[in-house]
Protein backbone atom coordinates (compact mmCIF):
# COMPACT_ATOMS: atom_id res chain seq x y z
CA UNK A 1 0.00 0.00 0.00
CA UNK A 2 1.31 3.33 -1.03
CA UNK A 3 2.00 5.92 1.77
CA UNK A 4 -0.26 8.93 1.45
CA UNK A 5 2.68 11.64 1.10
CA UNK A 6 -0.09 14.99 0.70
CA UNK A 7 0.75 17.56 3.33
CA UNK A 8 -1.92 18.48 5.71
CA UNK A 9 -1.65 22.62 4.19
CA UNK A 10 -2.94 20.91 0.77
CA UNK A 11 -5.42 18.63 2.28
CA UNK A 12 -6.43 21.99 4.30
CA UNK A 13 -6.38 24.22 1.15
CA UNK A 14 -8.84 21.72 -0.50
CA UNK A 15 -11.52 21.81 2.32
CA UNK A 16 -11.50 25.91 1.66
CA UNK A 17 -15.01 25.68 -0.22
CA UNK A 18 -16.27 23.15 2.25
CA UNK A 19 -15.82 25.23 5.00
CA UNK A 20 -16.79 28.09 3.65
CA UNK A 21 -20.64 26.66 3.09
CA UNK A 22 -20.50 25.39 6.55
CA UNK A 23 -19.40 28.92 7.97
CA UNK A 24 -22.72 30.22 5.52
CA UNK A 25 -24.46 27.48 6.75
CA UNK A 26 -23.62 26.96 10.53
CA UNK A 27 -22.83 30.64 11.06
CA UNK A 28 -25.63 32.39 9.65
CA UNK A 29 -27.85 33.29 13.29
CA UNK A 30 -25.31 34.69 14.51
CA UNK A 31 -23.62 37.00 12.18
CA UNK A 32 -27.64 38.23 11.30
CA UNK A 33 -27.96 38.56 14.90
CA UNK A 34 -24.53 40.37 15.35
CA UNK A 35 -25.51 42.74 13.03
CA UNK A 36 -28.74 43.69 14.12
CA UNK A 37 -27.13 44.82 17.23
CA UNK A 38 -24.32 46.45 16.02
CA UNK A 39 -26.77 48.53 13.94
CA UNK A 40 -28.46 49.36 16.75
CA UNK A 41 -25.36 51.21 18.15
CA UNK A 42 -24.70 52.91 14.56
CA UNK A 43 -20.84 52.84 15.12
CA UNK A 44 -18.94 55.68 13.59
CA UNK A 45 -15.86 53.89 12.82
CA UNK A 46 -14.58 50.91 13.05
CA UNK A 47 -10.61 49.39 15.21
CA UNK A 48 -9.08 45.99 14.80
CA UNK A 49 -6.95 43.77 16.90
CA UNK A 50 -5.04 41.24 15.38
CA UNK A 51 -1.57 39.46 14.68
CA UNK A 52 -0.56 37.37 11.42
CA UNK A 53 -2.57 36.30 8.92
CA UNK A 54 -5.18 37.60 11.03
CA UNK A 55 -4.08 41.27 11.02
CA UNK A 56 -4.15 40.62 6.85
CA UNK A 57 -7.28 39.75 6.99
CA UNK A 58 -8.24 42.50 9.38
CA UNK A 59 -6.83 44.94 6.73
CA UNK A 60 -9.00 43.14 3.77
CA UNK A 61 -12.03 44.34 6.80
CA UNK A 62 -10.77 47.96 6.71
CA UNK A 63 -10.92 48.30 2.83
CA UNK A 64 -14.53 46.71 3.03
CA UNK A 65 -15.54 49.18 5.59
CA UNK A 66 -14.35 51.83 4.49
CA UNK A 67 -15.73 51.10 0.58
CA UNK A 68 -19.06 49.86 1.52
CA UNK A 69 -19.92 51.35 4.43
CA UNK A 70 -17.88 54.70 4.19
CA UNK A 71 -16.56 53.95 8.04
CA UNK A 72 -12.70 54.45 8.73
CA UNK A 73 -10.77 51.26 10.38
CA UNK A 74 -7.93 51.47 12.28
CA UNK A 75 -5.33 49.32 13.23
CA UNK A 76 -4.69 48.84 17.03
CA UNK A 77 -0.80 47.43 17.95
CA UNK A 78 -1.90 44.93 20.83
CA UNK A 79 1.32 46.47 22.56
CA UNK A 80 -0.68 49.42 23.31
CA UNK A 81 -2.26 47.82 26.48
CA UNK A 82 -0.45 45.17 27.08
CA UNK A 83 3.48 46.21 27.06
CA UNK A 84 2.43 49.84 27.54
CA UNK A 85 -0.82 49.73 29.66
CA UNK A 86 -2.72 52.59 27.59
CA UNK A 87 -6.37 52.62 27.23
CA UNK A 88 -7.42 53.71 23.96
CA UNK A 89 -10.90 55.14 23.98
CA UNK A 90 -13.52 52.73 22.18
CA UNK A 91 -16.39 55.05 22.41
CA UNK A 92 -18.62 54.94 19.39
CA UNK A 93 -16.87 51.83 17.67
CA UNK A 94 -16.96 48.70 16.85
CA UNK A 95 -13.90 46.88 17.56
CA UNK A 96 -13.30 43.56 15.27
CA UNK A 97 -10.75 41.24 16.66
CA UNK A 98 -9.09 38.27 14.50
CA UNK A 99 -7.16 35.29 16.14
CA UNK A 100 -7.86 31.86 14.35
CA UNK A 101 -7.23 30.75 18.11
CA UNK A 102 -8.23 33.21 20.44
CA UNK A 103 -5.09 32.19 22.81
CA UNK A 104 -2.58 35.40 22.22
CA UNK A 105 -2.80 37.15 25.87
CA UNK A 106 -2.11 40.66 24.37
CA UNK A 107 -5.25 40.06 21.74
CA UNK A 108 -7.60 39.29 24.40
CA UNK A 109 -6.12 42.29 26.31
CA UNK A 110 -6.45 44.96 24.18
CA UNK A 111 -10.03 43.63 23.44
CA UNK A 112 -10.90 44.02 26.91
CA UNK A 113 -9.51 47.47 26.90
CA UNK A 114 -11.69 48.62 24.28
CA UNK A 115 -14.80 47.17 25.84
CA UNK A 116 -14.19 48.83 28.84
CA UNK A 117 -14.25 52.45 26.93
CA UNK A 118 -16.80 51.94 25.04
CA UNK A 119 -16.63 49.88 22.21
CA UNK A 120 -19.07 46.98 20.30
CA UNK A 121 -16.60 43.77 20.56
CA UNK A 122 -16.65 41.49 17.89
CA UNK A 123 -14.38 38.05 17.97
CA UNK A 124 -13.70 36.56 14.67
CA UNK A 125 -12.22 33.16 15.64
CA UNK A 126 -12.02 28.95 14.87
CA UNK A 127 -12.69 28.49 18.72
CA UNK A 128 -16.01 30.03 20.43
CA UNK A 129 -14.73 28.91 23.85
CA UNK A 130 -11.35 30.82 23.61
CA UNK A 131 -10.25 33.59 26.14
CA UNK A 132 -10.62 35.98 23.04
CA UNK A 133 -14.63 34.88 22.72
CA UNK A 134 -15.20 35.21 26.43
CA UNK A 135 -13.94 39.19 26.53
CA UNK A 136 -16.36 39.72 23.61
CA UNK A 137 -19.71 41.10 23.06
CA UNK A 138 -20.05 39.27 20.35
CA UNK A 139 -18.13 35.95 18.50
CA UNK A 140 -18.59 34.79 15.23
CA UNK A 141 -17.04 31.51 14.75
CA UNK A 142 -15.39 30.73 11.62
CA UNK A 143 -16.55 27.06 11.55
CA UNK A 144 -13.30 25.92 9.41
CA UNK A 145 -12.55 22.42 11.26
CA UNK A 146 -9.39 21.47 12.85
CA UNK A 147 -6.14 23.22 11.11
CA UNK A 148 -3.00 21.26 11.52
CA UNK A 149 -1.03 23.01 9.71
CA UNK A 150 1.08 25.60 10.94
CA UNK A 151 0.24 27.62 7.83
CA UNK A 152 -3.24 28.93 8.09
CA UNK A 153 -5.21 28.49 5.11
CA UNK A 154 -8.83 27.76 5.21
CA UNK A 155 -8.90 29.74 8.39
CA UNK A 156 -7.52 33.19 7.00
CA UNK A 157 -10.09 32.85 3.91
CA UNK A 158 -12.91 31.80 6.78
CA UNK A 159 -12.40 34.83 8.53
CA UNK A 160 -12.13 36.68 5.77
CA UNK A 161 -15.84 35.56 5.00
CA UNK A 162 -17.32 36.04 7.82
CA UNK A 163 -16.21 39.73 8.59
CA UNK A 164 -17.34 40.63 4.71
CA UNK A 165 -20.42 38.83 5.24
CA UNK A 166 -20.85 41.12 8.59
CA UNK A 167 -20.45 44.24 6.98
CA UNK A 168 -22.12 43.26 3.58
CA UNK A 169 -25.46 42.65 6.52
CA UNK A 170 -24.69 45.67 8.25
CA UNK A 171 -25.20 47.30 4.76
CA UNK A 172 -27.80 45.19 3.71
CA UNK A 173 -26.49 45.04 0.52
CA UNK A 174 -28.44 42.34 -1.23
CA UNK A 175 -26.56 41.60 -4.16
CA UNK A 176 -22.72 41.34 -1.97
CA UNK A 177 -24.71 38.63 0.49
CA UNK A 178 -25.63 36.55 -2.21
CA UNK A 179 -21.97 36.81 -3.62
CA UNK A 180 -20.95 35.93 -0.49
CA UNK A 181 -23.15 32.73 -0.56
CA UNK A 182 -22.23 31.50 -4.27
CA UNK A 183 -18.26 31.67 -2.93
CA UNK A 184 -17.94 27.73 -2.28
CA UNK A 185 -18.45 26.91 -6.25
CA UNK A 186 -16.03 29.78 -7.02
CA UNK A 187 -13.60 28.66 -4.35
CA UNK A 188 -13.52 24.99 -5.91
CA UNK A 189 -12.49 26.19 -9.09
CA UNK A 190 -9.82 28.43 -7.49
CA UNK A 191 -8.27 25.59 -6.61
CA UNK A 192 -7.70 24.20 -9.25
CA UNK A 193 -5.92 27.18 -11.12
CA UNK A 194 -3.10 25.90 -12.75
CA UNK A 195 0.21 29.08 -11.24
CA UNK A 196 2.96 26.39 -11.92
CA UNK A 197 4.46 29.19 -14.36
CA UNK A 198 4.93 30.78 -10.80
CA UNK A 199 6.39 27.75 -9.63
CA UNK A 200 9.28 27.47 -12.50
CA UNK A 201 9.71 31.32 -12.05
CA UNK A 202 10.34 30.88 -8.08
CA UNK A 203 12.07 27.48 -8.21
CA UNK A 204 12.83 26.41 -12.05
CA UNK A 205 16.03 27.75 -12.87
CA UNK A 206 18.37 28.89 -9.86
CA UNK A 207 17.47 29.89 -6.29
CA UNK A 208 15.01 32.47 -5.65
CA UNK A 209 16.47 34.85 -2.85
CA UNK A 210 13.82 37.45 -2.90
CA UNK A 211 10.54 38.39 -4.67
CA UNK A 212 7.80 41.06 -4.84
CA UNK A 213 3.92 40.70 -4.09
CA UNK A 214 1.45 43.89 -4.78
CA UNK A 215 -1.58 44.76 -4.77
CA UNK A 216 -3.91 47.91 -4.07
CA UNK A 217 -6.94 47.98 -2.08
CA UNK A 218 -8.19 45.01 -0.70
CA UNK A 219 -6.36 42.71 -2.91
CA UNK A 220 -3.45 44.62 -0.57
CA UNK A 221 -4.55 42.84 2.11
CA UNK A 222 -4.42 39.73 -0.53
CA UNK A 223 -0.50 40.61 -1.39
CA UNK A 224 0.38 40.74 2.48
CA UNK A 225 -0.71 37.33 3.33
CA UNK A 226 0.86 35.75 -0.28
CA UNK A 227 4.40 37.54 0.81
CA UNK A 228 3.67 36.35 4.73
CA UNK A 229 3.12 32.80 3.37
CA UNK A 230 6.42 32.40 0.85
CA UNK A 231 8.36 33.58 4.25
CA UNK A 232 6.89 31.23 6.97
CA UNK A 233 6.21 27.83 4.05
CA UNK A 234 9.49 28.96 2.07
CA UNK A 235 12.00 30.08 3.70
CA UNK A 236 11.97 33.22 0.48
CA UNK A 237 12.06 36.85 1.47
CA UNK A 238 9.14 38.08 -0.14
CA UNK A 239 8.18 41.65 0.74
CA UNK A 240 4.13 43.27 -0.38
CA UNK A 241 4.05 46.30 -1.51
CA UNK A 242 1.17 48.20 -2.53
CA UNK A 243 1.27 49.10 -6.07
CA UNK A 244 1.08 52.96 -5.70
CA UNK A 245 4.11 52.53 -3.80
CA UNK A 246 6.26 49.99 -5.11
CA UNK A 247 8.04 52.23 -7.88
CA UNK A 248 9.03 54.88 -4.91
CA UNK A 249 12.36 52.65 -4.06
CA UNK A 250 11.48 49.11 -4.35
CA UNK A 251 12.06 49.45 -7.89
CA UNK A 252 15.90 49.55 -7.43
CA UNK A 253 15.85 46.37 -6.45
CA UNK A 254 14.23 44.62 -9.39
CA UNK A 255 16.67 42.58 -12.00
CA UNK A 256 16.10 40.56 -15.10
CA UNK A 257 14.33 37.38 -13.53
CA UNK A 258 12.84 38.69 -10.50
CA UNK A 259 9.68 37.44 -9.54
CA UNK A 260 6.84 39.26 -8.92
CA UNK A 261 3.10 38.44 -8.16
CA UNK A 262 0.56 41.65 -8.74
CA UNK A 263 -2.80 40.39 -7.05
CA UNK A 264 -5.91 42.64 -8.91
CA UNK A 265 -9.95 42.65 -8.57
CA UNK A 266 -12.16 43.66 -11.17
CA UNK A 267 -12.15 46.85 -9.13
CA UNK A 268 -11.12 50.52 -9.75
CA UNK A 269 -7.56 50.09 -8.69
CA UNK A 270 -6.98 47.08 -11.66
CA UNK A 271 -5.88 49.33 -14.50
CA UNK A 272 -3.27 50.83 -12.42
CA UNK A 273 -1.98 47.39 -10.85
CA UNK A 274 -1.95 46.16 -14.36
CA UNK A 275 0.28 48.90 -15.56
CA UNK A 276 2.60 48.67 -12.54
CA UNK A 277 2.90 44.84 -13.25
CA UNK A 278 3.78 45.99 -17.17
CA UNK A 279 6.59 48.18 -15.99
CA UNK A 280 8.41 45.82 -13.81
CA UNK A 281 8.19 43.45 -16.81
CA UNK A 282 9.76 45.81 -18.87
CA UNK A 283 12.42 45.94 -16.25
CA UNK A 284 13.13 42.37 -16.59
CA UNK A 285 11.09 41.46 -13.90
CA UNK A 286 9.19 38.14 -14.34
CA UNK A 287 5.74 39.54 -13.42
CA UNK A 288 2.15 38.04 -13.13
CA UNK A 289 -0.53 39.46 -12.53
CA UNK A 290 -4.78 37.93 -11.50
CA UNK A 291 -5.72 40.86 -14.56
CA UNK A 292 -6.24 40.26 -18.25
CA UNK A 293 -5.89 43.55 -19.21
CA UNK A 294 -1.78 43.51 -18.49
CA UNK A 295 -0.07 43.99 -22.00
CA UNK A 296 3.56 42.60 -20.63
CA UNK A 297 3.44 40.81 -17.80
CA UNK A 298 2.15 37.39 -17.51
CA UNK A 299 -1.90 36.55 -16.89
CA UNK A 300 -2.35 33.71 -14.01
CA UNK A 301 -5.47 31.92 -14.54
CA UNK A 302 -7.81 33.17 -11.82
CA UNK A 303 -10.91 33.40 -10.70
CA UNK A 304 -14.07 35.87 -11.02
CA UNK A 305 -16.36 35.77 -8.36
CA UNK A 306 -20.18 37.56 -8.56
CA UNK A 307 -18.54 40.50 -6.43
CA UNK A 308 -15.61 42.56 -7.53
CA UNK A 309 -15.32 42.80 -3.49
CA UNK A 310 -14.84 38.75 -3.19
CA UNK A 311 -12.31 38.23 -6.15
CA UNK A 312 -9.91 38.43 -3.63
CA UNK A 313 -10.95 35.66 -1.47
CA UNK A 314 -10.93 33.67 -4.81
CA UNK A 315 -7.15 34.72 -5.62
CA UNK A 316 -5.39 33.86 -2.20
CA UNK A 317 -7.23 29.98 -2.64
CA UNK A 318 -5.12 29.67 -5.95
CA UNK A 319 -2.05 31.40 -4.65
CA UNK A 320 -2.16 28.79 -1.90
CA UNK A 321 -2.17 26.02 -3.82
CA UNK A 322 0.88 27.45 -5.47
CA UNK A 323 2.97 28.36 -2.60
CA UNK A 324 2.29 24.70 -1.09
CA UNK A 325 4.08 23.23 -4.53
CA UNK A 326 6.89 25.93 -3.95
CA UNK A 327 7.69 24.44 -0.58
CA UNK A 328 7.52 20.99 -1.61
CA UNK A 329 10.15 22.14 -4.71
CA UNK A 330 12.50 23.34 -2.33
CA UNK A 331 12.42 19.90 -0.34
CA UNK A 332 10.44 21.97 3.04
CA UNK A 333 7.62 20.77 5.13
CA UNK A 334 5.04 23.64 4.88
CA UNK A 335 3.13 21.72 8.05
CA UNK A 336 5.89 22.53 10.14
CA UNK A 337 8.10 25.20 9.69
CA UNK A 338 11.33 26.05 11.21
CA UNK A 339 11.02 27.91 14.27
CA UNK A 340 7.05 28.06 14.59
CA UNK A 341 4.43 26.35 15.90
CA UNK A 342 0.60 26.75 15.26
CA UNK A 343 -0.12 29.09 18.43
CA UNK A 344 1.76 32.29 19.10
CA UNK A 345 1.20 33.51 22.43
CA UNK A 346 2.58 37.19 22.42
CA UNK A 347 2.01 39.68 25.31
Amino acid sequence: MSQDTTTRMRREINEIPDAVERLLTEGRDGVLATAAEIREQDPRFLLSVARGSSDHAATYLKYASELLLGLPMASVGPSIKSIYGVDVAGEGSLCISVSQSGQSPDIVRLTEAFAKTGAYTVAITNDATSPLSQATTATLPIHAGPELSVAATKTFVTSLVAGLWLLAQLKNDAKLIAAIHALPRHLQKATECDWSPVVEAVVGSGECQSLFTLGRGPSWAISNEAALKFKETCQIHAESYSSAEVLHGPVSIVEPGFPVIAFAARDAAEDSIASVADALAEKGALAFTTSDKAKVATHLPHVCTDHWITDPVASIVSFYGMVETVAARRGINPDTPRHLKKVTETV
